[in-house]
């Protein structure tokens, strides 16, 4: 798998904006990435070292759609969302990776 395939986009959220100023980054990875692939993408885009990988399976969560249920006569029109993967990568102390300084 590529470098690039691993790394879909970081999670910028308020949760991960507080567990940057600790070190750690989250990122939203490939469903077949491993802890591994996910270290070896990170040091080589960001040029940083990896102390930890911890990554989460983000499960599928049904919802209802309120479009859906606006423009057709069903009562409840439920969808799923899809299940993501993401990964918490720790960096050594002193070191950030630039793509979340916003």
């Amino acid at each position: 798998m590529d470098l690039y395939e691993v790394i879909k986009r970081p999670v910028i959220t308020e949760k991960t904006t507080r567990l940057k100023e600790m070190g750690q980054y989250v990122f939203e990875v490939d469903p077949r990435a491993n802890r591994q692939q996910v270290k070896q993408a990170v040091e080589k885009l960001f040029n940083v070292r990896v102390l930890a990988v911890r990554i989460i399976n983000v499960p599928a969560k049904r919802r209802r759609d309120w479009r859906a249920r606006i423009l057709s006569s069903k009562p409840k029109q439920v969808v799923r969302r899809p299940g993501w993967k993401k990964a918490i990568v720790q960096v050594a102390p002193g070191q950030t990776i630039d793509i979340f300084e916003v």
